[in-house]
């Protein structure tokens, strides 16, 4: 645990607010709350201690109070020391507020108020029932329940996220604020599209890539189309080889692009919905004699679901050039993709209908044929 300011004893030390993080701030649930917060130079984040809280919480009571006092001496002299060592330290002063988030926590934080002094504050965050934690069995589920009523009886602010978590903790004689979450850090695209350099909207446009990943795509190509257009979002579902392209500049903008989900393998059921939430397929190929002369299976795969598909001009894909439009650069795949936006909402019935009509015993049709004239059994088929 960083250990940080302070004791009663030294009023030229400066106040400091103590939030106690549950687990690292990176992955905390509250994080932009919490960052909001921390844009105050008295609070300062207090990592997760070397003994969990979960251990701590598991302890006999007298041996977790005994842990968590040693914790807390060491927390706060370290503080203390800092600030004498440098009155401008960052990190250093003496604990004047405690936050916790959890009522494990409510173990080290009355050890750090005792530690602080009378004039320390506890405050109490309650985002959810930990106390009917799925993962909890009876004698945890026990403990939460005593920790919270200790928590919850000591705090100076009950912050909640919820008016059912306002009203339980007024039935039970509480008062408590309420604190909604917020999820500043999530990003928020323009479900509208945005707007061009060119002033026009643009509306979004989402396209799916099914199948491999790897030497075959042109990451080039993906790269340029996903610059140029932030309005885009490519669902790629299949495998990806890092193994095959990892020295690829391109792919490693395409690994990071934001307008890329890379989704992985998924099975056929799963595709197909996935497909269904898309505008357009596409074939990122690039043209050269691997990728040229064959039959891209997904050009049908859309189809069925009424979406055309956008490719390079790939000599095999004229087989079903009714479905294909054809790109020879990103000027006109990123054409082709925006003047198919809302596809997704009205699907080509009429490409649909052509799709379920390539069946194996129309596309068969020449082998059966031939089985006749050589005088094969196909009786009952």
């Amino acid at each position: 645990m960083p250990l940080l300011p302070a004791t009663s004893a030294d009023p030229e030390l400066r106040p400091l607010c103590l939030l106690l993080m549950p687990r690292a701030l990176e992955g905390f649930l509250l994080r932009d709350q919490a960052q909001d917060l921390l844009r105050a130079p008295g609070v300062v984040a207090v990592d997760p201690p070397s003994v969990p809280y979960g251990a701590l919480g598991r302890l006999p009571g007298l041996l977790a109070d005994l842990l968590a006092s040693g914790q807390a001496r060491r927390l706060v002299r370290t503080l203390a020391r800092d600030a004498r060592r440098s009155p401008d330290a960052a990190r250093g002063g003496v604990p004047r507020v405690v936050v916790i988030f959890h009522p494990l926590q409510y173990i080290l934080a009355r050890a750090i108020i005792a530690q602080a002094g009378g004039d320390c504050e506890l405050w109490y965050g309650r985002w959810d029932r930990y106390e009917n934690a799925y993962d909890a069995g009876p004698r945890m589920r026990a403990r939460l329940t005593e920790l919270h009523e200790q928590a919850a009886g000591r705090a100076r602010i009950t912050f909640v996220a919820s008016e059912a978590l306002a009203e339980i903790e007024r039935s039970a004689g509480r008062e408590a604020t309420l604190v909604p979450l917020s999820a500043d850090g999530f990003p928020a695209p323009d479900p509208l599209g945005g707007r061009g350099p060119d002033g026009e909207r643009r509306p979004p446009v989402v396209a799916v890539s099914l199948g491999h990943l790897g030497w075959r795509t042109d990451w080039a190509l993906l790269h340029e189309v996903s610059r140029r257009m932030p309005e885009l979002v490519l669902l790629l579902i299949g495998a990806w080889h890092d193994d095959e392209c990892a020295q690829d500049p391109d792919y490693a903008a395409c690994r990071s692009a934001p307008n890329l989900v890379w989704l992985g393998a998924q099975d056929d059921e799963a595709a197909a919905r996935l497909i269904l939430c898309a505008d357009v397929g596409i074939i990122p190929f690039k043209v050269e004699p691997f990728n040229d002369a064959g039959l891209p299976f997904r050009i049908l795969k859309y189809a069925l679901l009424g979406r055309r598909t956008v490719s390079p001009p790939l000599a095999g894909a004229q087989t079903w050039g009714n479905a294909v439009t054809f790109a020879p650069d990103a000027h006109a795949f990123v054409a082709a993709l925006r003047a198919a936006a809302g596809t997704r909402a009205a699907p080509d019935v009429a490409l649909r209908e052509w799709a379920l009509q390539q069946t194996a015993v129309q596309q068969n049709a020449p082998l059966w044929e031939r089985l006749r004239e050589a005088g094969i059994d196909v009786r009952g088929t």
